[in-house]
């Protein structure tokens, strides 16, 4: 960045009030880069994950009356699977100039690296600066405020950064009792100090460090009905306060009872994949009304569910199975106790499968005599690859036949044999375990001339 830039700077932030602001790191999840890979066309599920990446929010010092040398400083955090890493960065400036871009190698787990960058300027500035990691992901910090005075003395060494300090509120109403939540940010790690206000009193006082963001919670259990406001309030570095919340608390449940319970799904062993569904009972003891609910799904809580409940209503929840695995469910009920837990295992087979082969050739024995007229001569195999129970039907001479067999864990082949005496006909064999197979064949003969 030129003396140029200087110019530039100051006319962009002359009056300008200082800013501060938290320092992000733009962090891809998993998901969505397995997203952007998909689209890119370029990798597959089984990729590995990029790198984390966190960009610092740039600080400025500088001492000296000017023409006087600014050093930008920041921090890159990057957290490398395995292997070195490679991490490419430069700088953003003001003025909608970038820095060339700059290289260092990092190994693996997690490191932190200061970067900086110098440049002189001659008179009064305002602007800001920000750093951008180009590789091995993106990663944009936010912009870091800056200001030069020109007046002579010695400035400290630093341009100090006054920190953006933010609180958020809401409540989690339970029975005879209430969860005030909170969420501190701050543009710096800082040592905030704050308390939390109900109606108009002062309940708690605390102070955490925060490097980002911060939850706090304050839990109100009156042992009577109570209900009002609450409010988080920031003490230092800076004062601030969060938005108001209101909560009602009450002491006497005079919901209906409810309880819930899942049913046993079984395990299953076959061809996959299976769709199968776990179902749950949840009961209401009197009255009737809203149940709010939600699935356990291998120890991980699902979203929150509402049913409506008179007496005893059934809920499912499918799961489809592609591999052997097992899957456990459980229900919590949202003002009530969870239910043990359901455990079905899927052992994944490939199905068992029955060939039928089917043959017919003309029989002349019966040509001469009193029957006078050729037989069919009807020969077949069955052969099924795994245990199971072969199960096949066929009619004969206007009798129906059906033949059951079991079969052993190596599978076998079946014969079968039989004799028409008809001149024209056909012959039909059906298989319907362990799956569905028929075959015809027919034939339209004649005795040989004498």
């Amino acid at each position: 960045m030129k003396s140029g830039l200087a110019r530039r700077l100051a006319a962009m932030g002359a009056g300008a009030a200082m800013l501060a602001t938290m320092a992000t790191g733009l962090l891809a999840t998993p998901a969505a880069a397995a997203s952007g890979s998909a689209q890119a066309g370029k990798t597959t599920s089984s990729a590995a994950p990029k790198p984390a990446v966190f960009a610092g929010t740039p600080k400025a010092s500088y001492k000296g009356d000017c023409p006087t040398r600014v050093t930008f400083s920041s921090t890159i955090k990057v957290k490398a699977v395995k292997g070195k890493t490679t991490v490419a960065y430069r700088w953003l400036h003001g003025d909608g100039s970038k820095s060339k871009v700059k290289t260092f190698t990092v190994g693996k787990g997690v490191k932190s690296v200061t970067v900086k960058e110098t440049t002189t300027f001659k008179g009064d500035v305002k602007g800001w600066q920000a750093l951008q990691v180009l590789a091995p992901r993106k990663a944009t910090s936010k912009k870091g405020y800056f200001k030069v005075s020109c007046g002579g003395g010695d400035h400290g060494g630093k341009e100090e950064i006054r920190p953006v300090i933010g609180a958020q509120a809401w409540v989690d109403e339970g029975n005879c009792e209430a969860a005030l939540i909170g969420r501190i940010t701050s543009s710096s790690p800082r040592l905030v100090h704050y308390r939390w206000v109900v109606n108009g009193h002062v309940v708690e006082r605390d102070a955490v460090k925060v490097d980002g963001s911060r939850k706090v919670v304050h839990v109100i259990r009156p042992g009577e009905n109570l209900r009002g406001w609450a409010v988080l309030e920031i003490v230092d570095p800076i004062r601030n306060e969060s938005n108001r919340v209101g909560f009602k608390i009450w002491c006497k449940d005079w919901s209906p009872k409810v309880t819930a319970s899942v049913n046993h799904l079984g395990d299953y062993e076959g061809g996959c994949p299976v769709d199968r569904t776990f179902t749950g009972t949840i009961s209401v003891s009197h009255g009737r009304g809203h149940v709010k609910y939600r699935w356990i799904r291998n120890g991980v809580p699902g979203g929150w569910e509402s049913v409506y409940v008179h007496g005893s209503r059934t809920v499912t929840d499918p799961w489809r199975a592609t591999e052997s695995g097992t899957a456990s469910r459980a229900i919590e009920l949202y003002h009530g106790p969870t239910t043990g837990t359901v455990t079905s295992k899927v052992t994944c087979k490939a199905p068992v499968t029955a060939v039928l082969d089917l043959n017919v050739v003309q029989d002349n024995s019966t040509c001469g005599g009193v029957v006078g007229k050729p037989s069919a001569k009807v020969t077949g195999t069955i052969t099924v690859s795994g245990a199971s129970e072969l199960v096949y039907s066929y009619t004969s001479g206007g009798v129906p036949t059906k033949v059951t067999k079991t079969v052993g864990a190596g599978g076998g082949t079946f014969s079968l044999s039989e004799s028409v005496v008809a001149a024209k006909g056909s012959f039909t064999v059906t298989v319907s375990s362990p799956q569905s197979v028929s075959k015809t064949v027919q034939w339209d003969y004649s005795c040989p001339a004498a």
